[in-house]
C-alpha cells in the first residue's frame, strides 16, 4: 500500500504542478491578479510538496490508519489550497487574504474560501506532524544499524 500511495503522490503533485503553471497563464485575466498569482504559487509549491512527499515516503514508518489518514489529509490539503485562492482570484472574494488583496464579498462564496482556508490549514498541519514522527521512527531505527 505505502508504494501505491507514494506513486499517488508523485502524480497527483505532477498534476497539481500543471495546475498551478496553467493558473499562471491567466494571472492577468483574474478580477484579483494578485491573488491568482498566490494561486499559481499554491498549484506550483503543493505540487513539489507531493512530489517530495512521494519520493520519502516509503521511509515512513507509520500504521496503516496513520499512512491513510497522511495521504488523504495530504491530498484534501494541497488541492483545497489551489481550489481556495483560485475562487478568491476569480471572485475578487476572500477577506482572510487580504495581503494579497482579496475583499469582502458575497457570503456564500466567502464562507467557502473561509472553510476551505481553515480546513486545509487543519489538515497540512497534521500531515507535518504525522509525516515527521513517521521520519523519527525511521531515523531512529537506522540508528540502531
Amino acid at each position: 500500500m505505502q508504494s501505491k500511495q507514494a506513486d499517488k503522490l508523485i502524480f497527483l503533485g505532477l498534476i497539481l504542478f500543471l495546475a498551478g503553471l496553467i493558473v499562471g497563464l491567466f494571472v492577468q485575466n483574474m478580477a484579483n491578479p494578485r491573488m491568482a498569482l498566490s494561486a499559481h504559487l499554491e498549484g506550483v509549491l503543493n505540487g513539489m510538496f507531493l512530489i517530495v512527499l512521494g519520493l520519502i515516503w516509503k521511509r515512513l514508518l507509520l500504521s496503516q490508519l496513520l499512512l491513510k489518514a497522511a495521504f488523504g489529509l495530504v491530498i484534501y490539503g494541497t488541492f483545497a489550497n489551489l481550489i481556495a485562492v483560485i475562487i478568491a482570484a476569480i471572485t475578487g472574494f476572500g477577506k482572510m487574504m487580504p495581503i494579497a488583496g482579496g475583499q469582502e464579498g458575497a457570503q456564500r462564496i466567502e464562507m467557502l474560501i473561509s472553510f476551505l482556508l481553515i480546513s486545509l490549514s487543519i489538515c497540512m498541519v497534521a500531515v507535518c506532524l504525522i509525516v515527521l514522527l513517521g521520519f523519527y521512527r525511521h531515523i531512529q531505527l537506522h540508528k540502531k544499524e
